[in-house]
């Protein structure tokens, strides 16, 4: 029989051994690690690049694609970029191009995409293949549903060179899919604005750069005698930038400059009420056209946008003012004759106003119509002068901006 003694030091003799191989394996598993981690290229997470196969991947989770190819893709990925470039990271220069624009300096200017458009495109194939047609033109209309038909005999004045764009004021735009061009159209729903607040957010100059004229609208336009492509022709050949059709003598005449004259295509003046132009070249005797049916070129509008400003959503006095964006004004901005429509003063947006006081709706509107027009004329005024005079120059007289 053994003795406890020797029996205790004879079972501690394996459990010494076994330690010291789960020591030995874990050293030298360390070291192998070590070996092997360094004889591979370092990779930095940020720079994996994922191509669009494993993006879908990432996107549908039911592509059958292992998360380790993703990984082995990326891991080899890297490491053919590390291998390409230079060996410093600190030797790659860094991207800043000051003549991109503002925000986009860091990037490089192969892949700055400064305009966009408004054409629809698909959600599938390739594409360069999206685009059956490129309009270049674009009309806009600011819209409530109770003058569906009026808009819908409107807008088959206008050729499928057109992007038809509906603001719409009231909130209703699925009804609209009633007439087969809806929905082809671009539809803006926001409650109770005008149409310049829509063109100051919507019709960013970028937005609608590809479009060589941009006609903002209102409703209540009889087009009966009105065809775009004529129209377009007409503005081309007689140089227009800022121009209108000519108004019906006897509907909503409010001005003698948009009064149609039935003996010529084009006219650029007119003779106002006696003292009302201090100079012919002037507004409303000439570079004068009305804001409810205007028409811009690219360029033209580029310098309006601007000009529109954010709280001021009526665009009362903008008219006067339109004359800035163009030079010589007298000879670019007119009114075509040829192609003339009626204005048929319905109050449908007034109707959208708040009823205070006593007072029906529109009467607020039209308040702030006028409010505007003088705040306009003072913002205006005030900058000219501001300009002048941080330039060192005597501010003009500057009655009729």
């Amino acid at each position: 029989m053994a003795k406890p003694g020797i029996l205790g030091r004879s079972s501690s003799v394996p459990r010494s051994n076994e330690s010291m191989r789960i020591i030995f394996s874990a050293v030298v598993g360390v070291m192998l690690g070590y070996l092997f981690g360094i004889s591979f290229p370092t990779v930095n997470i940020t720079k994996l690049h994922f191509p669009s196969s494993i993006i879908s991947y990432i996107e549908d989770r039911n592509s059958g694609i292992t998360t380790q190819t993703l990984l082995n893709h990326a891991w080899t990925s890297a490491a053919s970029h590390k291998n390409n470039s230079v060996s410093n990271p600190d030797e790659i220069p860094k991207i800043y191009v000051p003549t991109n624009p503002k925000g986009a300096e860091r990037l490089p200017p192969g892949i700055v995409a400064s305009e966009t458009d408004l054409y629809l495109r698909r959600l599938w194939g390739e594409p360069s293949e999206d685009l059956t047609s490129q309009p270049r033109y674009l009309v806009t209309f600011t819209v409530g549903y109770s003058q569906k038909a009026n808009i819908d005999a409107a807008v088959k004045k206008f050729s499928e060179n057109f992007t038809i764009m509906l603001f719409h004021y009231d909130g209703r735009t699925t009804e609209w899919n009633e007439f087969e061009w809806s929905k082809r159209a671009i539809h803006v729903s926001v409650r109770k604005q005008t149409k310049w607040w829509y063109a100051k957010r919507f019709l960013h100059p970028d937005v609608v750069a590809r479009y060589d004229y941009i006609f903002i609208w209102d409703e209540d336009l009889g087009v009966e005698h009105f065809n775009a492509e004529a129209y377009i022709k007409l503005v081309r050949k007689h140089g227009l930038e800022i121009s209108q059709p000519g108004l019906e003598p006897d509907k909503g005449l409010t001005w003698q400059m948009t009064k149609r004259r039935g003996d010529q295509e084009v006219h650029k003046v007119t003779e106002e009420r006696p003292g009302w132009c201090t100079d012919p070249h002037l507004p409303p005797c000439a570079a004068f056209v009305e804001i409810m049916a205007t028409v811009f070129s690219r360029d033209a509008w580029r310098c309006v946008w601007h000009m529109i400003q954010n709280d001021l959503v009526h665009g009362w006095g903008l008219d006067f003012a339109l004359r800035k964006c163009v030079e010589p004004a007298h000879e670019k901005i007119g009114v075509v004759d040829s192609q003339w429509i009626v204005h048929q003063v319905i109050p449908s947006l007034g109707n959208q106003g708040k009823a205070e006081n006593g007072k029906a709706p529109w009467e607020g509107v039209r308040a702030r119509c006028r409010k505007e027009w003088g705040i306009f004329q003072t913002r205006l005024a005030d900058a000219e002068k501001a300009y002048y005079l941080d330039h060192g120059i005597t501010p003009p007289n500057l009655t009729g901006a």
